[in-house]
């Protein structure tokens, strides 16, 4: 039977009292409506309170949802969870520490590294000989402020064809005039802003986490176009240079706005990303747009033309029309951008001045508890105390498959559910969190994974051991099934291991999250290292493959070839969270998501 539930009013005297009844109605909901069965000022019998109800015909008006907007979320009476750390896990806690140190400089010299770019002659040539502004400069003339979530920073360092810091283009997420914009920056002084392999990878994961946020897209293009030595593993594939502008169409399908500024060459393929944006501004004498440049033309044509006149900010915003604004110089080209993103859609929230419980226990102490092998994982609740508002936090099934943590918490006043392992994905566990994410999923509350999966495969010493396993797959594959097909926003945090099958059913970057972090200790491969002795045969075999594992399973191996959203420290993992919780609810401010179709005319 098909439900409405209708307001009701209990006319005494002059007091009206609200009340909720349900009114049942056929199988068939159209053949129902409430202007054919009831006049609207007639009043009628109430069954529930003997008083008289109304029911309503018209939808409330704009005014109505503007009052309704203003809501609070139910209280918390989660339970604090005790963080303290008892005096016999204290040298477990001190070996994590002296580890996390070393991860930590490590961290520091690869930012050190990237906030360099090309280098002095590079920086150098890009500012005096071309008058242009650093990549960094330009984002702070466009965003409010520097409180910018930066994804996958260290991408592009050490790989086989050499450094490419920040992979050639800074990627993130930052606000506009108080709106979430994602952004995409060339830097100019890393190999000439060429467009590498991991550049194109880059840039295609940047769009990919605009459209599952539906954030709007700001692209900063100063490009020189593909390095085309590596063209095999930049142009053919699916996934690699044209998706960039397959995205972009289908990003303006779905009404995500994109503003492209040329603060620089656009040559080649790269021409197409302001032509295709939905407004495009050009900076004069800095900003070219072109398929092919001057020596292209005088290679081909013997001609010889300037930049400016093949395709400068004049020709584009006074003849052909490919832009839509024309800037003197980078700081006005930006204060348009910041004009034209204030006319979007949107009507955010007004600032919520509700004080929001910290952690009773330090975040600077996830340092200790970040561990250094999986045999150095202390309770996984020691992190969570350290993480959620007022170490709160209310378990579900506290009692079964005690290996995956599961339950409910808010970081930031933001509502969310924590699957955390605690040892290794047992069936009971793998059970335990199918239902836990098809219940958050049911709710609609967004789910953050703190992953650290057992270094090893089960092994399979005895019948009854073998049973055991095959029931632990048909479970764990249950739990995959639920967080493949949750709907709601997804989160990892890798702060331990990321191996084997157990990584999948923990939403590893396979399973799609909406963002995915490591911790600096992190390892990311299907074996931890020293585990190898049981799959292959010879000593030598064995040192080769854990030598080869103990490289390849780096942080900082994994973010240089983008296999996640970047290295993260410990202590910064709760604000990083909770701006990846307020970046994924400004979904809910667009007024217009949905196109309304015209219908279609035969003439």
């Amino acid at each position: 039977m098909h439900c409405c539930l209708l307001r009701s009013f209990n006319i005494n005297g002059n007091k009206l009292n609200h009340h909720l009844a349900r009114a049942s109605f056929s199988q068939n909901p159209q053949s129902w409506h409430p202007s054919a069965k009831f006049a609207s000022s007639s009043a009628h019998p109430c069954t529930h309170t003997g008083g008289w109800w109304r029911p309503i015909t018209q939808l409330p008006s704009s005014s109505s949802k503007r009052c309704m907007s203003s809501r609070r979320r139910l209280p918390s009476a989660f339970p604090v969870l005790d963080g303290a750390f008892l005096p016999a896990v204290r040298h477990v806690y001190e070996a994590n520490l002296r580890n996390s140190l070393v991860c930590q400089q490590k961290y520091f010299e690869h930012k050190e590294k990237v906030m360099k770019g090309g280098g002095e002659n590079a920086i150098a040539r890009h500012t005096q000989r071309n008058q242009k502004v650093l990549v960094r400069e330009r984002l702070r003339m466009l965003l409010d402020d520097e409180d910018y979530l930066e994804l996958s920073p260290f991408a592009g360092l050490g790989l086989p064809y050499g450094d490419i810091p920040s992979a050639g283009c800074l990627t993130g997420i930052g606000k506009i005039n108080g709106l979430w914009c994602m952004f995409s920056a060339n830097d100019a002084t890393v190999k000439g802003g060429t467009a590498y392999p991991i550049t194109v990878k880059k840039q295609l994961r940047a769009q990919i986490v605009a459209m599952q946020n539906r954030l709007p897209f700001v692209y900063l293009v100063d490009s020189g176009g593909a390095f085309l030595p590596l063209q095999s593993e930049i142009f053919p594939d699916k996934n690699h240079g044209g998706r960039t502008f397959y995205n972009e169409a289908i990003m303006s399908a779905m009404k995500i706005p994109q503003v492209a500024v040329v603060c620089g060459s656009c040559t080649a393929g790269g021409a197409y990303v302001p032509t295709m944006s939905e407004e495009a501004v050009i900076v004069h004498r800095i900003g070219t747009i072109f398929l092919g440049g001057p020596p292209l033309v005088k290679a081909a044509t013997g001609e010889e033309v300037s930049p400016e006149d093949l395709g400068g900010a004049r020709l584009h915003s006074e003849v052909s029309g490919c832009v839509d604004h024309f800037a003197a110089v980078e700081s006005e080209a930006y204060e348009y951008t910041r004009n034209i993103i204030s006319t979007l859609n949107y009507e955010l929230p007004e600032e919520d001045s509700v004080q929001v419980e910290e952690p009773l226990y330090s975040t600077e102490e996830l340092m200790g508890l970040a561990p250094r092998s999986y045999n150095y994982s202390l309770d996984i609740r020691l992190i969570v105390s350290r993480l959620t508002d007022g170490s709160r936090f209310q378990e579900f099934k506290a009692r079964y498959g005690t290996t995956l943590l599961t339950g409910f918490a808010r970081i930031d006043g933001h509502q969310i559910g924590i699957v955390a392992n605690n040892g290794e994905l047992t069936y009971e566990a793998s059970l335990k969190g199918s239902h836990f994410v098809q219940l958050c999923d049911q709710r609609d509350i967004p789910l953050i994974f703190l992953q650290n999966t057992a270094p090893e495969p089960a092994h399979t010493t005895s019948q009854t051991k073998a049973e055991s396993n095959t029931n632990r797959l048909k479970a764990q594959g249950s739990m995959m099934s639920a967080v493949a097909c949750a709907s709601v926003p997804k989160m990892t945090v890798v702060i331990g291991g990321c191996h084997g099958g157990d990584s999948y059913a923990m939403c590893g970057r396979a399973f799609d999250p909406n963002f995915l972090f490591l911790w600096p200790n992190a390892r990311v491969s299907i074996l931890a290292p020293g585990y190898s002795e049981e799959f292959v045969q010879t000593e030598e075999e064995i040192t080769q493959i854990n030598e080869m594992l103990e490289e390849e399973s780096s942080a900082f191996f994994s973010t240089g070839r983008l296999w996640d959203d970047g290295v993260i420290l410990p202590q910064d993992t709760r604000k990083i969270l909770s701006k990846c919780l307020e970046i994924i609810k400004q979904q809910e401010y667009q007024l217009s998501r949905e196109k309304v179709r015209s219908p279609l005319l035969r003439l």
